[in-house]
């Protein structure tokens, strides 16, 4: 006689402050719960991070399923590297970006059905002084978006809010002076702002890198050198499109360490949030963490049929 098969358990956080955290969620542990999977629930202790949830309790679970958005996904990445423990990933949050990138459904119960239906693949993940990244960290305008984009403006405004707090942060923005480090040689550049990333969607609808995806053992750099704000709106479809890089008066390249110093300390924003400054020392984290997502050839079918 065959012994019945161990039901999994699976660690289960929600982060209630997530653009859609407040959603129902019975539905989706239903779902969870029906395919068979025991569900852990736990949530953050006064000062703890997620990954201190996820170092508490790894002997409890098998998985970890997290619902929220890039940021709580962020919390829980040093925790996910140090465990080997598997993630799934129920996007609730603003612009879900990584969930994007790796082809996961942006239904929060389709994205369940996912977990049940899928094996974990490998990931990687960037790194910046230490700091653990999904998706893309950056130098100059988005890090002083970070800082203006409260979690209030967010909530209320989604990805709208995005763009009221850029055009504001445009008509003053200036260039900056940075040198960057890579393959033996150094470059100075004057820059509005400069981002590496890992993955290839950030900032609720812009592209890295039309080719980039979160496990090809590499990271995107660019940086956009242009004179005028203005000259960023002509920027705008490349920007989305991941093809920026074609352009005169934007850098990019791709490589797997990079260093960007400044003459003053300047604020670096890790999947956004604020998380370091310069001098910022990148690097590729290949292979870091698994996740239940659709293999890469149907996220890059699901991506061309979307253009």
């Amino acid at each position: 006689m065959t012994a019945a098969k161990k039901p999994k358990r699976a660690l289960f956080i929600v982060n209630p402050n997530a653009r859609s955290g407040k959603k129902p969620i019975n539905p989706i542990r239903s779902v969870l719960e029906n395919g068979g999977l025991t569900l852990v629930d736990a949530a953050p202790a006064k000062d703890e991070s997620i990954s201190d949830v996820i170092r508490r309790m790894k002997d409890q679970c098998d998985l970890v399923i997290i619902g929220g958005g890039d940021g709580t996904l962020n919390s829980a990445a040093a925790g996910l590297v140090e465990t080997g423990l598997p993630l799934g990933v129920l996007p609730l949050g603003t612009a879900n970006d990584f969930a994007r990138t790796i082809g996961i459904p942006p239904l929060p119960l389709k994205a369940a059905e996912l977990i049940l239906s899928t094996k974990p693949r490998p990931i990687d993940l960037g790194e910046v002084n230490g700091n653990l990244f999904f998706n893309v960290a950056s130098i100059g305008f988005s890090a002083e978006l970070a800082a203006e984009l409260t979690e209030k403006a967010k909530k209320r405004w989604g990805k709208l809010g995005y763009a009221i707090v850029a055009a504001r942060l445009l008509a003053r923005s200036r260039l900056f002076t940075a040198y960057v480090e890579h393959d033996g040689a150094v470059e100075k550049i004057k820059t509005m702002q400069v981002s590496v990333g890992n993955g290839r969607h950030y900032g609720g609808g812009m592209t890295v890198e039309e080719t980039a995806t979160a496990d090809d053992g590499r990271l995107d750099f660019y940086s956009l050198e242009v004179d005028h704000w203005w000259r960023l709106l002509g920027l705008l479809p490349s920007l989305r499109k991941g093809t920026q890089g074609r352009w005169d008066d934007v850098r990019a390249f791709q490589t797997t360490e990079v260093t960007i110093k400044t003459n003053k300390p300047r604020a670096v924003n890790t999947d956004g949030d604020l998380t370091t400054w310069t001098p910022a020392h990148f690097r590729i984290r290949e292979k870091a963490i698994t996740v239940f997502a659709p293999k890469p050839a149907a996220v890059k079918s699901s991506a061309q049929a979307a253009t």
